[in-house]
């Protein structure tokens, strides 16, 4: 694995632990109490935000060309 793959996991693993956190942060708080959290969906949607993460990363990749000097076309 080269540098920019490395570079490209940790800034994706990053987006994608701020996109759940966020997610869970604005599903909790819209609970009129705590003890009235549906904690089901609290991780379900905060999962389903990190999948949506990584696939809009994925979606904004950009193809390199064939002599594989990762110039982006």
């Amino acid at each position: 694995m080269n540098g920019k793959q490395k570079l490209w996991l940790r800034n994706t693993g990053i987006l994608v632990l701020q996109a759940m956190a966020q997610t869970a942060l604005a599903t909790i708080g819209t609970m009129a109490t705590f003890f009235d959290v549906s904690w089901k969906g609290v991780v379900s949607a905060t999962l389903m935000a990190g999948v949506l993460a990584v696939l809009g990363r994925i979606a904004k990749l950009r193809p390199t060309d064939d002599a594989g000097k990762g110039e982006q076309a």
